[in-house]
């Protein structure tokens, strides 16, 4: 039972242990395998998320690792394609400073506010799932097990929409609560002269 409690977060980590072989396969342009990989590291994602809930096995650790497995995992992955000119420069670019302003805020608000309790968007996980789907076509593609080419002007112009619309909602949301709790600790503080 003691190995079960830990699970998720086992599979958790071996999503992180895939990402350097994710892009070792990529860079050699091997991407049937690079797909094959990818897959599974969906698939485990899924797998570590419906035994955390099945069995109520959630944990601090996970609530953060989780995310963040899928977060280094596209982000690697969209990297290497760019480079690889798969995957539009500015969409990358986008994918980065997004990433960076929600870190980043989180880092603030932890430090100046007080905990973070992530809890993302529909907008967000739509852009998840949409991020994810474009990538595996995006590798589909390259492996020539289908072809996306003519998908693919009007996918990146979604994502795009779906990135900077979560990336301002998430700052937005996070911006309001930070205010908020010191309008909170300023109405404590007048209260207690002291």
């Amino acid at each position: 039972m003691r190995v079960m409690r830990h699970l998720p977060n086992l599979i958790t980590g071996l999503r992180f242990l895939l990402i350097p072989l994710l892009v070792a396969l990529l860079l050699e342009h091997r991407y049937v395998a690079a797909f094959a990989v990818f897959i599974v590291s969906a698939i485990s994602d899924l797998a570590d998320g419906l035994i955390a809930r099945r069995w109520n096995l959630r944990t601090r650790l996970g609530a953060i690792a989780d995310p963040l497995a899928d977060k280094m995992t596209m982000l690697a992955v969209t990297l290497v394609l760019a480079v690889q000119a798969l995957v539009p420069v500015w969409l990358a670019t986008a994918i980065v400073v997004r990433d960076l302003v929600i870190v980043a805020g989180a880092v603030a608000f932890h430090f100046i506010v007080g905990r973070v309790e992530m809890a993302p968007s529909l907008l967000s996980k739509f852009n998840t799932v949409l991020e994810f789907s474009v990538l595996s076509a995006l590798l589909a593609d390259a492996a020539q097990a289908i072809e996306v080419t003519a998908w693919l002007p009007p996918l990146f112009t979604l994502m795009m929409i779906t990135l900077v619309g979560s990336g301002v909602h998430y700052v937005w949301v996070w911006g309001r609560r930070a205010w908020q709790s010191k309008r909170r600790a300023r109405s404590l503080a007048a209260a207690d002269p002291r």
